[in-house]
């Protein structure tokens, strides 16, 4: 069976984490925006596209309605999500707190948890926030599209069911 071809996707106005399928294999990027203010929403944007190009599915990690960035972060959403419909390429949404729950098996597992969980499961080393971000999500959106990378306890697999298709 050829491997998926799909992106986790943490985004952020100033060094979104995307991780693609390439070869078979989790390949992680950063980018870090060059651009100020409200340009940066179309420097993400094609980022983005170019990278999920052919994806069969995006997932994004959701962002918290509640915390100071939460219009910025919703700006960056709403940019990319209109690149992907765009684009025709299908995506869906998974909580923080469940990227967390899936990673650690803690909804509110810290940065430094969500990275020893990648040194622990396979060996990856983060420096990079949103880059472990979505790598998670990389890897919990091919366990929920039954290729998961390696197995994880029933307990935190139950998180996958807060995944939602959205296009």
């Amino acid at each position: 069976m050829d491997p998926l071809k799909v992106v986790g996707l943490d985004l952020s106005i100033t060094e979104p984490g995307l991780t693609h399928t390439l070869e078979g294999k989790a390949c992680t990027h950063v980018l870090k925006t060059k651009r100020v203010r409200d340009l940066r929403l179309e420097e993400i944007k094609r980022w983005v596209l170019e990278f999920t190009d052919g994806a069969e599915l995006v997932l994004i990690e959701g962002y918290l309605n509640r915390s100071m960035s939460a219009g910025i972060t919703g700006m960056v959403h709403g940019a990319v999500r209109l690149g992907l419909i765009e684009a025709g390429i299908p995506y869906a949404t998974f909580p923080p707190s469940s990227n967390k729950k899936y990673a650690t098996g803690k909804g509110g597992a810290s940065k430094t948890e969500m990275a020893l969980a990648a040194m622990k499961r396979a060996g990856l080393e983060f420096t990079n926030d949103n880059a472990c971000d979505s790598w998670w999500l990389w890897v919990a959106l091919n366990d929920h599209l039954g290729a998961a990378p390696f197995p994880l306890p029933v307990a935190q697999r139950a998180a996958l069911e807060k995944i939602t298709r959205e296009v």
